[in-house]
């Protein structure tokens, strides 16, 4: 078969170096620097502040807080006023068969005052126990900031991704439509077959398809930015790796994730929690021992008796044993002990998952590096080989297919670049969350770190007040 020889005019070989440029600029648009644009440290410190779901579990914490000024409250007094009036009409049938009649208006006034001076050990391991519950919630709210400190990382570089994306099919559409154009006008000259031009028009209508969807994507992602960060995506700089902050070797990962991760310190409270609730039901078999002071002041005014009053004050020891109760407090004792070894057992899977998610997590972070060096091969291999076919054919010796052929293969080289330097940046943050490690100050990120310890310690000695400490 004879080769046609193909010429590409002025405006295609602009089209043509543009196109390679374009995959030069983002294959290195997630790693090289930028002047000016919202950076990824700044996306997180607004995510960081402002994100839905992180503040809701700042709230749930602070409400986790109250549970010790609640149980605290078993060492405080009770004190109960009481007070009732009222009309009684009153009577009497006397002996001589005359009959007595009178209103009565009587009210009582008391204040009653009862402290607990034993329960059992309830409320000293009820006050361990929330205090457990807020170390555990703590640890838990470490790890939704994580998740979403992750979250936005994602949302930040799928964003960039896809903005490339977007370009190198609108440079690719541009350089298809272009080559469509010759081979239209060396169609009427008589240089090539409509084979030719149909192969160039399929072409181009699949470029405009996947510049569709690239734009489809980038809309997606930045819809999602918005919800994640707070506002919507603009002019973002190039996003950079962690490695600085990651473990040296892959034996250290597993280790520092069992020791830091939040899942892990957090299943690791919840097991304290469990085992001293068990001592909280078995306090419910045990005596309990009450002072109750009382001051009352009773009245009644009838108009035929006179007036008529009563003014009490005592002080009373109260002393009281369960003998049995229907088997209630033996079976919540025999449930927290269940309750205490399904929490152990829960400890050790999260250990176990930890584990393997450093593991994996180191494993794809090395992985995205190598993924990365060879997709800069690719595209710098695919640029000289679409170079050399279109100089061949140039020469008669290459078709418009094999033009056509070679710069799809250089568009999804560009592309598989620019998902492999995204994948790259991610598998890094997640190695750092992987091991507990994706936090505020960990990354130096400008803003202040929520310390949930601030609230507790507002609250935890507070004897009364209905307002949070927010003035709520």
């Amino acid at each position: 078969m004879r080769k046609r020889k193909i010429v590409f005019g002025r405006a295609g070989r602009r089209a043509f170096r543009s196109s390679i440029a374009l995959g030069v600029v983002t294959c290195v648009a997630l790693a090289a620097p930028a002047a000016q644009g919202e950076s990824l440290p700044e996306a997180l410190t607004k995510a960081y502040q402002t994100n839905p779901q992180l503040n809701a579990e700042r709230a749930r914490q602070r409400a986790t807080d109250e549970n010790v000024p609640q149980a605290l409250s078993g060492y405080r007094p009770q004190i109960v006023a009481g007070l009732s009036a009222g009309l009684q009409a009153v009577r009497n049938l006397l002996p001589d068969n005359t009959i007595q009649s009178a209103t009565l208006r009587p009210w009582t006034v008391g204040v009653t005052v009862t402290q607990t001076l034993f329960d059992g050990f309830k409320t000293a391991n009820s006050v361990r126990v929330a205090e457990l519950q807020v170390q555990s919630g703590r640890e838990a709210l470490r790890n939704v900031g994580q998740g979403v400190l992750l979250d936005a990382v994602t949302v930040y570089t799928n964003v960039l991704a896809n903005q490339s994306l977007v370009e190198a099919q609108r440079a690719n559409v541009a350089f298809l439509q272009e080559t469509l154009d010759i081979t239209r006008k060396r169609l009427n000259a008589g240089d090539v077959t409509p084979t030719d031009t149909a192969q160039a028009e399929a072409r181009l209508n699949r470029g405009r398809a996947d510049l569709n969807a690239a734009e489809v994507n980038l809309a997606v992602s930045q819809a999602t930015y918005s919800q994640v960060i707070g506002n919507a995506p603009t002019q973002l700089r190039p996003a950079e790796t962690v490695d600085r902050l990651l473990p040296r070797s892959r034996e250290d990962a597993p280790g520092l994730a069992f020791r830091q991760h939040p899942t892990v310190m957090a299943a690791s409270f919840d097991v304290d929690v469990a085992s001293t609730s068990i001592r909280v039901a078995e306090s419910s078999l045990m005596p309990r021992i009450e002072l109750q002071g009382s001051v009352s002041r009773n009245r009644q005014t009838d108009a035929t008796l006179g007036s008529f009053g009563t003014d009490q004050a005592s002080v009373a020891g109260q002393l009281t044993q369960p003998i049995y109760d229907g088997g209630l407090a033996a079976s919540r004792t025999r449930q927290a002990k269940e309750i205490a070894a399904q929490s152990r057992l829960v400890l050790d899977l999260f250990r176990n998952q930890a584990r393997t998610a450093a593991v994996g997590a180191w494993v794809a972070n090395e992985g995205a590096k190598v993924a990365v060096a060879a997709s800069e091969s690719e595209v710098r291999a695919a640029t000289v080989a679409l170079d050399g076919v279109r100089r061949e054919a140039a020469g008669g010796q290459r078709t418009t297919v094999d033009v056509l052929n070679s710069q799809q293969d250089l568009v999804l080289a560009k592309a598989r670049l620019i998902g492999a330097q995204r994948d790259r940046v991610i598998a890094s943050y997640t190695l750092l969350s992987a091991i507990g490690r994706l936090d505020v100050k960990t990354l130096g990120l400008n803003t202040p770190d929520y310390l949930p310890e601030v609230h507790y310690h507002q609250v935890r000695d507070a004897w009364h007040g209905l307002r949070t400490p927010s003035g709520q």
